[in-house]
């Protein structure tokens, strides 16, 4: 169906696919911030696919308690979750404009706190403009990134819909003539010398924190081939193993 992501790769039409509820948040606005082991290999439209693990409503109250409270931190207190999260189908798309490492986002006092609370991974994908399918349709995914069927591409562009993100954030890019400008160790010049770590946190915050570790590390005890991690100030949580060999549903 498509390919996964290799340096020789032209990418035409890009998709990811992603555990629930982090791939239906990415679509809906919420979060902002998608976190890799491994640096963003696009700039522009990444499509983004639902894996078939179906989420426990425990995760989806983690991830839901944890976004709630780290947009708390920017004022943003009536956030509108999903109604569903659907697995196996593919859910929209966002723009990614940039990447830099995960010290870079959470010393980067140029965007709001509660963005950079998002820290994840060795590498943090910066996207914007997220839009949403009105009916996301099924299809089978792949390991990274990989290019959509024409097929499957035709059908999606036709049923997109754009959503209003709860805070929208516009991430500066240190060229706007370069789309690839904003890449690991372009902002490390320019940042400044506060951290996350310093934002004086609430006990529910606190508690989100921890709830969302938990939600995190359970697809490396079943032995899942995505990345799902949070990384807060001084506080990791993550959860990877990958399998280049498996193919996601």
């Amino acid at each position: 169906m498509g390919s996964r992501n290799r340096d020789d790769v032209n990418y035409r039409n890009p998709c990811l696919t992603m555990h629930q509820p982090w791939a239906s948040l990415l679509v809906y606005g919420i979060k902002r911030i998608e976190g890799r082991s491994w640096p963003s290999p696009i700039r522009g439209r990444l499509w983004i696919h639902a894996a078939s693990k179906i989420p426990e409503p425990e995760t989806i109250k983690a991830m839901e308690d944890f976004y709630r409270e780290i947009y708390a931190v920017n004022g943003i207190t009536d956030l509108k979750f999903p109604e569903h999260y659907p697995t196996s189908r593919l859910l929209g798309c966002v723009e990614v404009v940039g990447c830099v490492t995960c010290d870079e986002l959470v010393n980067w006092d140029q965007i709001p706190e509660g963005v950079r609370l998002e820290g994840q991974t060795k590498f943090c994908w910066l996207c914007e403009q997220p839009q949403r399918l009105i009916i996301p349709f099924e299809m089978r995914g792949f390991q990274g990134v990989y290019n959509l069927e024409r097929k499957i591409y035709e059908a999606a562009i036709r049923g997109i819909s754009t959503v209003a993100p709860p805070l929208p954030v516009k991430f500066p890019l240190p060229n706007p003539r370069d789309p690839f400008s904003l890449r690991p160790g372009s902002v490390a010049s320019s940042l400044s010398s506060s951290s996350t770590s310093e934002v004086n946190r609430s006990e529910n915050l606190v508690a989100a924190i921890a709830g969302a570790r938990v939600a995190a590390t359970q697809f490396s005890k079943n032995g899942s081939s995505q990345s799902s991690t949070v990384e807060v100030g001084d506080e990791h949580i993550s959860s990877r193993t990958r399998n280049n060999s498996r193919r996601l549903q």
